[in-house]
């Protein structure tokens, strides 16, 4: 706990100090005055290309061409490495993605910039986090317990579900937290991130499930024994029967009106043997696409009440319907510079 909690006031206090130094800098985005195209297209990873998220994706659609007058087309993918390349590539002028994403991104096309991050509750950048889950099967938790407690120890020869490579929360952090514990092993004290991407160095088997709810899912059919997923990609199909969100030990499972992918694996529970927070994920912009004037109108957009109270969305907590982003509190959008994501980005090193 003493770990987590250590993490997670490093990541903020550098997120606060970087956020500081990058108001300073010259806002300025790319080197065009206007759009190249009439039509800003937008890409969206495999967690947010669902029909549960249609109506989020559409209103934001049609805010940015009233906004700029362009018709908006959507690009829905079921893999992230074709999203990312597809903006590194100028065919897309925007995309919704991960910090890992973006700072894949932004080292294949400098012209790449973050347009804003949801904040946290606070209506700030200083809550603003999502957790890394591991989570296992409920009826196999004692598994992966010494002496009552979950422990790392337990993980070794399983086999084990991850998102994508290009995830943070599904990959880049689990991937460093369970490094950072067992190179202290004299066993593995070789073992890297790359160790963990296929089954032999460490784990029995290693699957990939191309987002969040797939990661889920695997773990849910018994494909794997631990899975790697995000707090944020599968609330809207789960509930708490017991504990505190993101908190270790807590039970969630999966509503039994879960729509897909979680239609097969409805009322199945699962629970958490790590959570780890992680900086929120940004919209970014492929600045020689859409252009510095487009760039401005759509933080504009993006960071007004009209967006921040838009309940398609930021949907009311306890509301029914599925969206993008959640309101408990005072969550909107800010305008943040790109050495906000050095705390992750060091991560990938």
């Amino acid at each position: 706990m003493l770990k987590k909690l250590s993490l997670l006031t490093t990541i903020l206090l550098l997120s606060a100090l970087l956020v500081a130094c990058g108001n300073a800098v010259d806002g300025k985005k790319g080197n065009n005055s206007s759009s190249k195209s009439d039509v800003i297209e937008i890409v969206w990873y495999p967690n947010e290309s669902g029909e549960d998220m249609k109506s989020s994706r559409d209103e934001i659609g049609a805010l940015i061409e009233e906004k700029t007058g362009k018709k908006v087309e959507h690009h829905l993918t079921t893999d992230y490495a074709i999203a990312i390349e597809t903006l590194v590539n100028n065919n897309a002028a925007l995309a919704f993605m991960g910090p890992i994403g973006y700072i894949e991104a932004k080292e294949g096309n400098e012209a790449i910039e973050p347009l804003v991050v949801p904040s946290g509750p606070s209506g700030t950048l200083d809550d603003a986090i999502y957790y890394s889950w591991l989570s296992v099967n409920i009826d196999e938790q004692d598994d992966f317990k010494e002496n009552g407690e979950f422990s790392l120890d337990t993980i070794a020869g399983k086999k084990m579900s991850f998102v994508s490579n290009s995830s943070t929360s599904g990959f880049v952090v689990p991937s460093s937290t369970i490094v950072d514990y067992f190179s202290e092993q004299e066993e593995y004290a070789d073992l890297t991130a790359d160790n963990l991407m296929e089954g032999g160095p460490f784990f029995e088997q290693v699957l990939f499930g191309n987002s969040h709810q797939g990661s889920a899912v695997n773990l849910l059919q018994n494909k794997v024994d631990v899975a790697a997923f995000c707090d944020t990609c599968v609330e809207s199909y789960v509930d708490i029967v017991e504990g505190e969100p993101n908190e270790i030990g807590t039970v969630y499972k999966v509503k039994d009106n879960a729509t897909e992918p979680f239609n097969t694996v409805q009322g199945e529970e699962f629970i958490l043997m790590n959570s780890t927070p992680v900086l929120n994920s940004p919209f970014v912009a492929n600045t020689d696409v859409l252009g510095e004037e487009d760039f401005e109108k759509l933080q504009e957009l993006f960071t007004s009440d009209e967006v921040a109270n838009n309940e398609k969305i930021f949907v009311p907590e306890d509301a029914e319907e599925s969206a993008l982003f959640y309101k408990s509190a005072d969550e909107k959008f800010i305008a943040v510079e790109d050495e906000w994501f050095n705390p992750i980005r060091e991560l990938s090193n």
